[in-house]
């Protein structure tokens, strides 16, 4: 199994304990820090590549996105701040006409990253604005350092968010909050971003990557089938009503039954013992 490498996003596959069978979890680092890792045409094209290979590979269980460390900085430079994504590289904007960027914002990585059928978190240490949070809301959860910010500063381009961040953040976040967001482009602590349902957990930096990898591994030793289905059941709570979602639910539960993971979980749960699962 050997990822795509790219010069702007590197992948390392790190195995799971837990699993004697190749599992692994997928670290995905976007690697640009001399531009605070800003998304332009070579990290989205990257990442679009990356996608099609974690959804290939039946060993990848989990998918760990983050953004690189800062460089150590020439003498006499101050060093760069953290950042998981600093936004989207505005270079690219300058000059472009709505039919280019059509073109570019149709069918792009985010919604890649958002519509995977493998569990995604996003492992976010400092700058998360703009396109950056919209990668972070792409995936399923999100842990954060203290030192992290958050916030969606397109209005003051004249701009919103066009990766799915005013969807997405009305999702999370609920109206008012998510409108307040992207009104005032003023940036969040790590704290605060908890508070309001943005991320699910914040530590400090040393932690974070442990806390994270922890997570990881815990998804990764589940039925990969049965954490598929709980990914399509509860994505239908953001696309239908409250019945029909019930409805998706019942029968996607149903359904489970027939499989041979349900069979091995139960008999491990009443025998004690670790259920070895057939679908990983």
């Amino acid at each position: 199994m050997t990822p795509p490498q790219d010069e702007v996003l590197t992948i390392e596959t790190l195995p799971v304990e837990a699993c004697d069978d190749g599992t692994v979890v997928a670290l995905v680092t976007i690697n640009r820090p001399n531009k605070l890792n800003a998304l332009n045409a070579n990290v989205t094209s990257a990442m679009k590549a990356m996608v099609a290979w974690a959804e290939s590979e039946d060993a990848v269980r989990c998918i760990v996105v983050t953004g690189a460390q800062p460089l150590i900085p020439e003498e006499g430079k101050r060093v760069k701040p953290n950042a998981f994504v600093a936004g989207a590289d505005i270079t690219e904007f300058l000059g472009a006409g709505s039919e280019e960027i059509t073109f570019k914002f149709t069918d792009n990585a985010i919604e890649a990253l958002w519509n995977i059928s493998k569990p995604t978190i996003a492992m976010v240490d400092g700058f998360a604005l703009g396109g950056g949070l919209e990668v972070a809301c792409s995936c399923d959860i999100r842990i954060a350092s203290s030192r992290s910010k958050f916030g969606t500063p397109e209005i003051n381009l004249g701009l919103i968010p066009g990766y799915g961040g005013t969807q997405r953040l009305v999702s999370l976040l609920g109206y008012g909050k998510a409108l307040e967001m992207v009104y005032t482009g003023e940036m969040i602590t790590a704290d605060e971003a908890h508070r309001i349902g943005l991320v699910n957990h914040v530590v400090d930096a040393d932690e974070l990557k442990q806390r994270t990898m922890d997570m990881a591994c815990l998804i990764a030793s589940k039925s990969s089938n049965t954490l598929r289905v709980a990914k399509e059941t509860m994505r239908s709570a953001l696309d239908e009503g409250l019945t029909e979602g019930v409805a998706t639910e019942a029968k996607a539960f149903a359904g489970l039954f027939d499989t041979e993971d349900k069979e091995i979980g139960v008999k491990a749960f009443l025998n004690r013992e670790k259920a070895e699962w057939k679908h990983k």
